[in-house]
Parts: C-alpha cells; structure tokens; sequence
C-alpha cells in the first residue's frame, strides 16, 4: 500500500476548512462570514438532494397537486426559494436579501439582523430541470453599511463593493464554485460525507478559449457588433481554427463550462430585450466577480460589468463575460461601432 498517497487522500481540504483558512488571514474577523456561508453550503445540499429526487418523485405519482396526505406539492424553485430564505435568515447574519423569487427585497427582522445582504437566483436554469439538464444556485454578498437602517440604496451597489460571490451546479455532480475575492475555487459534493471537497483549486480561465456560447435563436435581432463577432467565431479571417459553438441554455452550467475550458458567454441586448435579460444583482454581478477573480473579463456592450450600478433590484444588463482575449475583442467591436457611429 501507498501510504503517502492514502495519507494525501485523507488530508481533506472541506469548503468549512477552507473558509476558516481564509477567515485566519484576517485577524479582526468574528467568523460572521463564515457563519454565514455555511448557511448557504446548507442551502445547497438541500436542494441537491431535492433536485436528485425531482424526477423520481414525478415518476412515481408524488410530485402532483397534491399528495398522498393531501399536502401541496410546491415546484422546486419555490422550495428552493423557501429553503434559501429560511437558511439565510435563521443565520443570524443578514439584514436583507434579493431573490429572483421575491418582486420586493426582503428585510429581515431586527432580532435576527447581521451586516450583510445576500442576492440570489435560488434555482436557476429550473425550467430544465425535466431533461436533466444542469441547473444551479447564484449567489452574491455584500456588506451594509447601517443594519438597524436598511434601505434599498444599501442593496443597489455596483458589483466592484461586493464581498464575494459563487453559484452551486446541481448536475452528474454537485459542485460549488466560490471566490471571497482571493482567487477562484471549485468544490464537489461527496454524497458519502455530506461534504463539499476541494477539487478545483485556484481556478485560472485560459487567455483564450476555443468556445463560443449563445443562444444563436435571437440571430436576427442582435446589434451589429454581436454579429460580426460571432461572424468571426465561424470564419476567422486571420487563418485560426473556428470556435465550436456549445450552448446549454442554463446559466450556471455554460458559465461553469467557460471557467474551466475558456472562451466567451454571451447573452447580448437585442430588439426584443434591449437592455438584456439576464438580471444584474444575482446573475451578471457574481459570475462576473468570479471571471475577473479567474483572470478573465466581464463586459456590458458598454462598460466593465461589475461597475454597473443597478436602478432597482432586478435590473437587467446585457453581458459578455469569459476568457480576457475573447472579451478584449467584443470589446474592440464595441468600440469601433462607437466611433463609426
């Protein structure tokens, strides 16, 4: 037996162990921020393990109106949206939270009230949940300045004041991406333990990748510099290979796939959503936080995304977001459309 590389493979680096690693390096914490995201780590082994019995409980007749016991079954993105709620509220360390789920910010009672605002898409990607397509949960967190005085300015903040961000990828495994604004790194959920592992240590994204990723169904109503890049994606003028097209449609996953392959996502502005779609404060914010913290690039059309400043909580933006190369081009095609026009 080998036993250095046993001995290796029991030394764990747990998404806990890692937290307090980096609470250590800053010795005025009160572990207020690891209190919390282990809440969240909670949150997404909750709906893990939802999510992997979704099918089965369609499949055997209990996932109807209503149940045997007469009890309402509710859609997974309402339970997920309850399951992170309750989690981050029963914290003890949250004034208020944004959720795709809630038209109104939610602000949590003064008895249970911390210092942070937490900006979550609870289960994004949901409507694919019946092809088994990978779905996942968005995070970001933001310090507020005044918690016994919460007011809706403190939660539109630009992404640049955001404390950390991470989504969570329920799919043939279940793998939370974190950044606390010190590098980049993956964990993959061992069904054994219960317990996150480090498995991706200090994710860096390729200069640039081999991959181009948007949903080309919207060709025909994209702005000019859209289409001449992905016009280039396909027919590069300078002799380089083309880029393969891969687009899965859920957020998460093809974000997931652009940090650890390279390349670009893209969901721009066209005619029918000329400010975009994805959301700003639980969609753009936290995978553009964790791009530039890889190495990469997160762009609007307009201006670095993070610097964006939302006008209400579920602001949309347009975003181009992966390897630092393939953004600096969009980039450039933005730029010269400017000066032409």
């Amino acid at each position: 037996m080998d036993h250095a590389a046993e001995a290796q493979r029991t030394d764990l680096m747990t998404i806990t162990r890692h937290v307090l690693n980096e609470q250590g390096r800053h010795p005025e914490s009160r572990g207020d921020f690891t209190i919390l995201l282990s809440h969240i780590v909670l949150g997404c082994k909750f709906v893990a393990s939802a999510v992997n019995k979704a099918g089965l409980a369609k499949l055997i007749g209990l996932a109807g109106d209503t149940n045997v016991q007469g009890e309402e079954q509710k859609k997974l993105d309402v339970l997920s949206n309850e399951v992170f709620v309750k989690a981050l509220v029963s914290s003890g360390r949250t004034c208020v939270l944004v959720s795709e789920e809630n038209e109104e910010a939610i602000i949590v009672d003064a008895p249970l009230r911390g210092k942070y605002c937490v900006c979550f898409d609870p289960l994004d990607g949901s409507s694919n949940i019946d092809c088994g397509v990978s779905i996942g949960t968005i995070f970001g967190i933001y310090m507020i300045k005044d918690k016994d005085n919460v007011t809706l300015d403190d939660v539109l903040q630009p992404g640049t004041d955001m404390l950390a961000a991470g989504y969570c990828m329920y799919g043939s495994s279940c793998t939370l991406v974190l950044s606390t604004g010190n590098g980049v790194n993956g964990f993959t959920l061992d069904p054994s333990l219960g317990e996150f592992i480090l498995t991706h240590p200090n994710i860096k994204i390729p200069n640039r990748g081999k991959i181009y990723s948007v949903n080309e169904g919207n060709a025909k109503n994209w702005d000019a510099p859209t289409a001449k890049f992905v016009e280039k994606c396909k027919f590069p003028q300078d002799g380089s290979p083309s880029k393969s097209l891969r687009y899965i449609g859920s957020m998460v996953a093809d974000v997931h796939r652009t940090l650890l392959y390279g390349g670009i996502f893209l969901y721009p502005a066209d005619q029918k959503s000329p400010n975009g779609k994805l959301r700003v404060l639980y969609e753009v914010f936290p995978m553009s936080f964790l791009m530039e913290q890889a190495g990469g690039q997160a762009f609007t059309g307009k201006q670095r995304a993070l610097e964006l400043v939302p006008r209400k909580i579920h602001d949309r933006s347009p975003i181009f977001l992966g390897s630092y190369d393939d953004v600096e081009d969009i980039k450039a095609l933005y730029a010269s459309e400017s000066i032409i026009g």
